[in-house]
């Protein structure tokens, strides 16, 4: 079910590759990316280190970086932190490679305004390859003004430097990977670190949030059926995610902390954000509600608008519109 909305331009395109339309830095950057990340499968590359690396900077860059600090505090604020440790955990996050904390807020706060309707960034109804990777891939996408969803975030300084800059540590990063592998084990070693640590991380990363946008509007159950999208609990990408596969639970109430609803349904990033709670960098949660009987459709869910901090500015209407 689409939310019409007066102030929103009718039907933008939506799907498909326009080829005079792509993004070629982002273009390039995915598919070297994705090249190296091939050469993980070669024993010349392969070390045991590389393996912690690649396993401990996956739940640093996707588990803390996108899923808790990029989803739940910036985008939905479900909890408060310190400010030095809110730009620390933005920091982690721009080690994911997923853009700059203003746009990805700015895009995600939109998807949930206009859920699975035409003005979805990333719906699957535009084709499921759309929804998992080529949205991305355009210089522009038509009504999507990302930086005006973002206000919030813009008014700080050093979140805005943050974001101008977020390619950077992912550079660094690999230098240090490199370099140290090199000091300690040669440069076989070095090249093995940078192989598993960020090229093959990164990419896994990308499509494990990818599958977030994909997969969970596409299979799954539904715990809340009035949420008038089709978002749905997916429990791979739950796992894969840290929590983010339960899916229709979230855009069923957007602003609570905790994802997984049901006795079955683990979310990792909660326990992780109840830990915050306990050693004092994490206040002002929004709890969970009750429980959701086993029962589908037994809650109804939060108010659409309660998805941020602050409204969602409306999109102006296109000339001809009344």
């Amino acid at each position: 079910m689409s939310r019409p909305d007066d102030s929103v331009p009718s039907v933008p395109p939506r799907g498909g590759i326009e080829w005079n339309n792509l993004n070629w830095t982002v273009v390039i950057a995915i598919a070297a990316l994705h090249a190296v990340a091939v050469a993980a499968v070669l024993p010349m590359f392969f070390s045991w280190s590389g393996l912690v690396l690649f396993l401990v900077l996956g739940w640093l860059t996707g588990g803390i970086g996108i899923t808790l600090c990029y989803h739940r505090l910036l985008t939905h604020r479900s909890f408060r932190t310190p400010r030095w440790f809110e730009y620390l955990l933005t920091l982690c996050a721009c080690l994911a490679w997923q853009g700059g904390p203003v746009e990805w807020v700015g895009v995600h706060r939109l998807h949930h305004k206009h859920s699975d309707d035409d003005h979805d960034p990333h719906s699957p109804k535009h084709g499921f390859t759309w929804s998992h990777i080529l949205w991305m891939l355009r210089r522009e996408i038509e009504g999507i003004r990302a930086h005006e969803a973002a206000r919030d975030l813009l008014r700080d300084p050093v979140m805005r430097r943050i974001d101008r800059w977020f390619w950077v540590p992912q550079i660094v990063l690999a230098g240090l990977l490199l370099g140290v592998g090199w000091w300690i084990g040669g440069w076989m070693l070095g090249l093995s670190w940078v192989i598993w640590g960020v090229a093959l991380r990164t990419v896994v990363v990308f499509h494990v949030t990818w599958f977030v946008n994909s997969a969970s509007h596409t299979w799954g159950y539904q715990n809340f059926k009035e949420t008038g999208d089709d978002s749905t609990n997916l429990w791979w990408v739950a796992l894969l995610s840290f929590g983010e596969g339960w899916h229709n639970n979230h855009h069923a109430h957007p602003r609570s902390a905790a994802h997984g609803m049901r006795w079955f349904e683990f979310d990792l990033t909660w326990q992780t954000i109840r830990l915050l709670s306990w050693v004092g960098l994490a206040r002002d949660i929004h709890r969970p509600p009750v429980e959701v009987p086993d029962a589908p459709s037994a809650e109804k869910p939060a108010p659409a608008r309660d998805i941020c901090p602050e409204p969602l500015p409306a999109l102006p209407r296109t000339a001809g519109e009344s």
